[in-house]
């Protein structure tokens, strides 16, 4: 019990250290495109970069998670991270190379997050797995949060280079921290031999990605325009100081994904995985058709509905991957966590380029609905899962 505590506060805390690099770029979304110029398009297309080269790598990274030592994936994966993510501060020089850095970075990643799952089911039985991947996920929100408020703060005095600078270098170094701290389970398998096709003609399992997808296009697209939509609501900018504001209410919006992710994997081991779920989508979809017309409130009317915002828009991720464990079969999970994520994260190359395609031809009044079409797909994926005999394994 004692170890496999260890192993969850390890792996957490090299994902929160990888995890400030993801949004670093979005926190600072407004200094970066008035510095070169970016419309709303082509700064969509940046942060949607990174997404690309998620969806490019992940099912190699999963693959491998289930064939090797997951902590030596999650290792290079995280260094790299941070080595390309420094590229991008000390080297960008425009809309291409930015997009490219942000590309390498995206690929990187995958080395982190699924394989830190992998790991995880190893050491957790399903019984109690939806509260260890509510701790995981919740800590990936929570350094999403810091990102934004330390890049914010530190940008007002030193620039947007330097920021994206520190909160990148912490992943350069934090690596080999899990192999040193860790060790395999050891009763885990490393019995796959390559990617599971089986799982692209399970329904059940296609459902609960479809789930995962509608949750991905929400939340991606929301954590890559609420800074500057606040930003440019009256309310922050009457303070004069609007994006240290911005990113100080974006940072603990975000951050609070972390509380939310563990209450809800809590709640999912009681009351089950698709209430839970559903409950969720219906909260953050409400928002999200309403929240662009909502920019002209007081600025403690929309702090409040932000931060509600915030909450509902990460607590149905842990138990979504958690539901895809309890479908397929153990020595698949890194292959099904993989092909989740790749199909789950290719609607975010989307996401925030029609979020920003929307706001150039009609405000934020017309975007933010975009956004509202994530979850009516993961409810829809929710009914047809249901019925399903496959739902009956699902906690």
């Amino acid at each position: 019990m004692r170890e496999r505590a260890r192993v969850l506060a390890v792996t957490s805390a090299v994902l929160f250290l990888a995890g400030l690099v993801w949004y670093n770029y979005s926190a600072l979304l407004p200094i970066v495109a008035d510095d070169f110029g970016f419309s709303g398009f082509q700064s969509g297309v940046v942060f949607a970069a990174f997404q690309l080269g998620y969806v490019i790598a992940i099912l190699p990274a999963g693959v491998l998670a289930d064939r090797y030592d997951a902590r030596v994936i999650v290792a290079a994966g995280t260094t790299g991270t941070g080595l390309a993510t420094v590229g991008f501060a000390a080297l960008t020089d425009g809309f291409q190379t930015a997009a490219v850095f942000r590309l390498l970075a995206g690929a990187a990643i995958t080395g982190v997050y699924v394989p830190g799952m992998r790991l995880l089911t190893d050491w957790y039985e399903a019984d109690d797995r939806g509260g260890a991947f509510g701790i995981y996920v919740g800590t990936f929100s929570l350094s999403s949060g810091m990102s934004y408020f330390l890049a914010s703060i530190v940008a007002s005095s030193f620039g947007w280079r330097i920021a994206i600078g520190a909160t990148s270098v912490g992943a350069v170094l934090a690596g080999p921290l899990i192999l040193l701290l860790t060790r395999p389970h050891p009763d885990a398998t490393a019995e796959a031999a390559g990617f599971d096709f089986s799982l692209l003609r399970d329904r059940s399992y296609l459902a609960a990605v479809g789930i995962y997808a509608g949750h991905n296009w929400e939340l991606f697209g929301a954590r890559n325009w609420i800074l500057a939509f606040l930003v440019a609501a009256p309310a922050l900018i009457g303070t004069g100081n609007p994006t240290v504001i911005a990113g100080t209410l974006t940072g603990i919006t975000v951050a609070l994904g972390s509380v939310a992710n563990v209450a809800s994997g809590w709640l999912s081991d009681r009351i089950g995985r698709l209430w839970t779920i559903t409950l969720v989508f219906l909260a953050s979809g409400a928002i999200s058709l309403s929240l662009g017309a909502l920019r002209w409130l007081p600025l403690s009317w929309l702090t409040v509905i932000v931060l509600i915002y915030g909450i509902t828009l990460t607590a149905d991720s842990s138990p979504a991957s958690t539901t895809i464990t309890e479908l397929v079969e153990e020595t698949s999970v890194g292959t099904a966590l993989a092909l989740q994520s790749f199909l789950g994260f290719a609607v975010t190359i989307g996401s925030p380029v029609a979020f920003g395609a929307v706001l150039d031809l009609g405000g934020y009044g017309w975007a933010f609905p975009t956004l509202a079409i994530g979850p009516l797909v993961g409810l829809v994926a929710i009914l047809y899962l249901r019925r399903q005999p496959a739902a009956a394994r699902i906690t």
